[in-house]
């Protein structure tokens, strides 16, 4: 597939020399952070050195005074607390933390999680029910109610309260409920508008905290799940998720609470835990709950402190991944068939496809491998309970959430962020909203959103790269949305001997730029097509990312790949 290099705005050359004689760094280190808006000393040490002195007030945030006030009465008249939370990594995190907090203050408590294939997302009417029955008056839901304006009037007939903590988009009208902590409505003046749903929840803790005179470091022992979930759900890593995420990969890399460190020697994870690992590795293994079962097994892990009952759950999550894996393979291969035997799949802006066996619990999983190959927006469907339901996802810039908006007429439900949505709607309408919504996409979509593209951000030499250049860039870390890890382009290489095909997929090589350069190796991952290329002695260009390996205590710089072109 071919790629779109964008290199990101050049700087102004007395800008770049001022901000590295202030901060001493060289020029291109410079020249990366005023691209990311840092552009003085005190920015600088922010970026470098997150403080949780830097977290804002929990009391900024629009009602959250009532919130707190509602689960302190609660308390002082004891009623039951139901913590309420979606099936996924940000909603299971969610809920171990502020379900695992304030049990230790309070008995009357208990958790609650959506099944995913008979309730679906969101507060459900078996939940409402449910907590009805065991005598609850309080939910606190997180990750989650945003939009549950009838499931909030439902719970309101069955004399049960709402405080909503969520981070999703509002709709045109907010739930009834009696308090509602969500950065993105549109009178909150909270200052930080990504927080992930565990995000929202240590908030809330946060001013429980300081309400009840509590020591911060009682919260900050769970700050490795905000960390997860600030990974797993992919949100910005800016302001105070950096914060977060700074110190939460600081305490998993260093006193994880039990079910973490389980899951990161199943992970294969032994140090140097990034946002990386936990995406494809510690993440999964979390979610496998939710998607091939019941997603309180993940709770349960996370709050657990029983070694036996650990390694007991822990391989539970893990025969579950394995179990996921081989359904996400199947269903891909089968996905990708169905665009290649039809002539007006191929040629399509969309991708839509709809079957009734397919699993839910991974068609979102589906919906990212088969823009990995067509890189167009996706959704794929499934049955579920009458209905087909589905997920969909996009491609860089492209509003996918107001595509199926613009759909609406015939959907039952739908919600999601602009990359990434969920959807219901009737089975005899999948064909007419594939229609409408290869219409809507192609009116708007540009020709270039089709097109991978890859963000640049700057070109260096390879003489210029060393392990003190290396370990400043390693200080930029934790990467993420927007933060993420620097891409470099280097033009004007030829190998070094012969490179060497690894498990016939990747390539191994060695490049140099000028005769003088000390040979640097490079890593492909899936890059073994360009063997012949590379082995002909053709000058090319390259666009990489300087990693650290580190073999048998040996420690070395190496290039990975992550695109190439021949001049």
């Amino acid at each position: 597939m071919t790629t779109r290099w964008i290199f990101k705005e050049d700087i102004d050359h007395d800008k770049i020399a001022q901000l590295s004689d202030e901060i001493n760094v060289n020029n291109i280190i410079a020249k990366i952070l005023l691209q990311r808006d840092i552009t003085g000393f005190q920015e600088a040490k922010t970026y470098f050195r997150p403080s949780l002195d830097e977290l804002h007030d929990p009391f900024l945030m629009k009602d959250m005074d009532r919130a707190i006030s509602r689960i302190r009465h609660a308390m002082d008249t004891g009623e039951k607390i139901l913590i309420y939370g979606d099936y996924d990594v940000d909603g299971t995190t969610s809920v171990a933390l502020v379900y695992g907090f304030l049990r230790n203050f309070y008995p009357d408590i208990d958790f609650y999680i959506p099944d995913r294939d008979k309730e679906g997302y969101g507060i459900s009417k078996a939940g409402i029910d449910w907590a009805a029955e065991n005598g609850f008056n309080l939910v606190v839901t997180l990750d989650c109610g945003i939009k549950a304006v009838d499931m909030t009037d439902y719970a309101a007939t069955n004399n049960i309260e709402m405080v909503i903590c969520d981070h999703h988009l509002p709709g045109h009208k907010l739930p009834a409920a009696y308090a509602i902590l969500d950065p993105k409505r549109s009178d909150c003046p909270y200052p930080y508008k990504e927080l992930s749903g565990c995000g929202i929840g240590f908030k809330l803790i946060q001013a429980f905290c300081e309400k009840m005179g509590y020591d911060p470091d009682l919260l900050y022992d769970y700050i490795d799940l905000v960390a997860v979930s600030i990974a797993a759900d992919i949100v910005p890593i800016t302001g105070e998720n950096r914060i977060l995420a700074y110190h939460g990969l600081k305490k998993l890399n260093e006193n994880p609470r039990f079910g973490l460190e389980a899951l990161i020697k199943l992970a294969g994870h032994h140090d140097d835990i990034n946002i990386s690992n936990i995406v494809f590795g510690i993440g999964p293994r979390i979610n496998a709950a939710g998607r091939m079962g019941h997603a309180k097994t993940s709770v349960e892990l996370l709050l657990a402190d029983n070694e036996s009952k650990i390694k007991a759950l822990a391989g539970n999550l893990d025969m579950k991944n394995l179990e996921r894996r081989n359904f996400d393979t199947t269903i891909t291969n089968e996905a990708i068939s169905m665009i290649e035997e039809s002539d007006d799949l191929k040629e399509s802006k969309t991708t839509v496809l709809f079957k009734d066996d397919w699993h839910k619990g991974v068609i979102g999983i589906v919906a990212s491998r088969c823009i990995d190959k067509y890189y167009r927006p996706t959704i794929i469907l499934t049955e579920s309970n009458g209905k087909a339901t589905g997920s969909a996802r996009s491609v860089d810039g492209f509003d996918i959430y107001e595509a199926i908006s613009a759909c609406s007429d015939l959907l039952d439900q739908y919600g999601g962020h602009m990359y990434a949505a969920g959807l219901t709607l009737a089975i005899d309408k999948v064909s007419a909203f594939k229609e409408k919504f290869e219409r809507i996409v192609s009116e708007k979509i540009k020709d270039e959103q089709l097109t991978p593209l890859i963000e640049i951000d700057t070109e260096i030499d390879l003489n210029q790269i060393d392990f003190k250049f290396y370990n400043v860039l390693k200080q930029m870390a934790p990467f993420g949305p927007g933060n993420m890890q620097p891409l470099f382009v280097t033009n004007d290489l030829h190998v070094f001997g012969r490179p060497t095909v690894l498990k016939e997929q990747h390539l191994k090589f060695y490049v140099k730029q000028n005769d003088e350069d000390t040979p640097m190796p490079a890593i492909g991952f899936g890059q073994a097509e360009y063997y012949d290329l590379i082995a002909s002695g053709m000058r090319f260009s390259m666009a990489y990312y300087i990693e650290e390996n580190n073999f048998r205590d040996i420690k070395t710089l190496q290039l990975r790949v992550k695109d190439i072109r021949f001049d």
